[in-house]
């Protein structure tokens, strides 16, 4: 057991002072959620086929190839149109809302949670098409770090400039019309998760930059909308709406800030929102036992858990470029280390081990979470269960990124 858990721990731990002063300071530098200096590392295995990562590239490779053929993805492309009747404000509505059977039209639309409506996720809106768009961008990102060919480099940014900078296709930097309900509301705050997508898409951008194939220009372009959406984030009655959540919405809307902030260099404020996140989010939502009770309580509570600590991943990730130790963050009990302990315990446990309701178990979700608490804290604990999930999950994405925990 030894051995199998130094292997993990070679792929998830600290990067030797050596391999990471080769790396090249200046990408270190300039990424944002990823952990480049590691997967400098995770490269050089891939190039001499080390078996920990092949079918994870492999998947990767594949989905990349894929998005060589897809054209460039538009906000404009909905066949729908939001209450402003702008098609280029992006549209949703939220995916657990159903039409009303006790009415003629269906109208209001109720809700029944963990029950996901089909037309939620059609191309009459842009729910869909953000999760292609970030999916496509990532793959090709990671494709061109990994394997140096161009292409893929050269599609991603086709794909950027479409949906940030080209007149006819660009989103307008505001969420007004996310995640609304037929027949009751134009658009919510809580439409903000939509837009966790975009921190993806961010650090694509970020490993993108030294490929030498997106222009200063475009670049200064994608971080003016950055900034753009951020300000409209912390001004926008949605976003104070979002900012105040209790569960997860509120936990990833500091996380899209903080990275958002990063992005566009406004360290001060990406300091100022891990405060936030520390105070008014981290400490409420997590109790003295590590249950995260706003996602306990849910039908879905092992996958909104997991979905919730995704956020949190991201934030610990952020203090350690700001020196700001968020792993470790403590207070009266509540810590964020409890929460990623709660769900690692849970590994290679059957349903029924699961104290909270949940009708859809995947024991995969826990994949990202817990290779993240094993990179961050590297306890036995947390390497053994990233060890055993990985040996069943070894296609995850997230071995080839560490640093981020990617979701859906």
């Amino acid at each position: 057991m030894k051995l199998k858990i130094f292997s993990l721990a070679l792929c998830i731990g600290a990067i030797p002072g050596a391999q990471a002063a080769a790396f090249g300071a200046d990408l270190s530098a300039q990424c944002l959620t990823y952990d480049c200096a590691q997967m400098r590392v995770i490269k050089s295995a891939i190039t001499h086929h080390d078996p920990r990562y092949v079918p994870a590239w492999r998947a990767l490779t594949a989905q990349a190839d894929a998005a060589l053929s897809h054209k460039a993805y538009s906000v404009t492309d909905k066949t729908l149109v939001p209450a402003s009747g702008d098609k280029h404000d992006y549209y949703s509505f939220g995916p657990y809302w159903w039409p009303n059977p006790d009415t003629k039209n269906g109208m209001p639309y109720i809700r029944k949670d963990g029950q996901i409506n089909p037309d939620a996720k059609t191309n009459g809106t842009d729910s869909k098409r953000m999760v292609q768009f970030s999916d496509d961008v990532r793959a090709l990102a990671l494709a061109w770090f990994y394997n140096g060919d161009k292409q893929y480099a050269v599609k991603a940014q086709q794909m950027l400039k479409a949906w940030f900078l080209d007149k006819e296709t660009r989103m307008n930097p505001n969420l007004n019309y996310a995640q609304a309900i037929p027949g009751a509301i134009d658009g919510r705050g809580i439409g903000i998760i939509d837009t966790r997508l975009l921190i993806d898409v961010a650090d694509s951008i970020a490993l993108l930059q030294s490929s030498g194939l997106i222009p200063a220009e475009d670049l200064a372009g994608y971080k003016k909308w950055y900034a753009d959406y951020t300000q409209w984030l912390l001004t926008s009655r949605n976003g104070f709406e979002e900012s105040n959540w209790y569960n997860n919405h509120g936990a990833w809307y500091d996380a899209q800030v903080t990275a958002f902030s990063l992005f566009t260099g406004q360290e001060e404020q990406a300091r100022k929102e891990m405060d936030i996140f520390k105070l008014r989010h981290l400490a409420s939502q997590v109790n003295s036992n590590g249950e995260i009770i706003s996602e306990t309580e849910r039908t879905r509570s092992f996958h909104y858990t997991n979905f919730a600590l995704a956020a949190y991943a991201r934030m610990g990730r952020y203090g350690e470029k700001l020196n700001k130790d968020i792993w470790g963050f403590e207070l009266d009990g509540h810590s964020m280390k409890k929460a990623f302990a709660l769900v690692s315990g849970q590994t290679g446990k059957p349903k029924t081990e699961w104290m909270h309701q949940e009708i859809q178990y995947q024991p995969s979700e826990a994949t990202g979470p817990v290779l993240a608490a094993a990179r961050a804290y590297k306890d036995v604990d947390f390497v053994q269960s990233a060890a055993k999930l990985t040996k069943t999950n070894n296609q995850d994405i997230n071995l080839l990124i560490p640093g981020s925990v990617l979701v859906k």
